[in-house]
């Protein structure tokens, strides 16, 4: 009886090396996983049913492991605006399992330090984190950002998701040449508007100054943005609000043109659009 309570305790004082063992083990399957995927995914047709979460809030870590596939990689290097608490962004997954290096920014202490802490810690960063930096971005420091941190010409990936000045962030942006763009919009703002909000450099969706729905642009204006800057839509998460665009000079015969408008078929943005109403004569602006 001693025996086995003693064999008890031992095994518990084993636990946390055990429990490091097996997520090691799980980052190495998740790693070869990405890695087959890559392979699988190059003689496949569409986007359906391609995507997956591994980092990513919901499932573009799998549709851009299919648009990697097909277009290839160049420099995997990466950049993300904002980047949130870094475990959980649209970079993650390639600078992770896929090599990239990425400048990430947040404009949170907490999420700063979390993020750090992340890379930092896991083993396939342990020796090359990424550059996790806190910046309030707006649209006059978005160049300046990316060139103090040596990010600048070609990069494969960029993701914007500001809750906020996207559009007139991404309107000045020209010191990366993204060959992939993921850009959150709003599906709350009706197909047929191309609206964003008014521009405030301290805009903060959580500061309880307006309707927090108040924000982002129209797929519309983000759309017609797009074009003008030599991109075109070629998907979205299953949501309908994260866009994925590509740039013109890259595969347009494996990747054409999206029409927007699909985007709202989803049950996501069927129900987002019922916000419209109490929204609709907010100091929206025209784009």
């Amino acid at each position: 009886m001693i025996g086995k309570v003693f064999r008890k305790i031992k095994s518990l004082f084993q636990l946390p090396k055990q429990l490091d063992e097996l997520k090691n083990l799980t980052y190495s399957l998740i790693e070869m996983n990405q890695k087959l995927m890559l392979e699988v995914y190059k003689n496949s047709d569409s986007f359906e049913s391609k995507g997956f979460r591994v980092n990513s809030q919901f499932e573009e870590d799998g549709l851009l492991v299919y648009v990697f596939s097909k277009i290839g990689f160049t420099n995997r290097r990466g950049a993300e605006f904002c980047c949130g608490n870094g475990k959980e962004c649209v970079l993650a997954n390639f600078v992770l399992y896929h090599g990239f290096y990425a400048l990430l920014v947040d404009g949170d202490d907490e999420n700063i330090k979390t993020a750090n802490d992340f890379f930092a810690n896991h083993p396939n960063t342990l020796l090359a984190p990424p550059l996790v930096k806190k910046y309030w971005i707006t649209k006059d420091n978005i160049n300046d950002i990316l060139k103090s941190n040596n990010f600048t010409g070609e990069i494969d990936l960029l993701s914007i998701d500001l809750d906020g000045l996207q559009y007139y962030v991404f309107s000045e942006l020209n010191a990366v040449n993204a060959r992939v763009i993921v850009f959150e919009s709003s599906n709350v703002i009706p197909k047929d508007r191309s609206l964003t909000i008014p521009y405030r450099e301290d805009f903060n969706m959580y500061d309880g100054k307006h309707d927090p729905e108040f924000r982002s642009v129209s797929h519309l204006a983000t759309v017609k943005l797009m074009r003008s800057k030599g991109y075109r839509l070629i998907g979205s998460h299953r949501h309908g609000f994260n866009l994925i665009f590509l740039r013109n000079d890259i595969d347009k015969e494996i990747f054409p043109e999206m029409d927007y408008k699909t985007c709202y078929e989803t049950v996501h943005s069927f129900n987002r659009q019922k916000a419209w109403d109490k929204l609709a004569n907010l100091p929206w602006v025209e784009v």
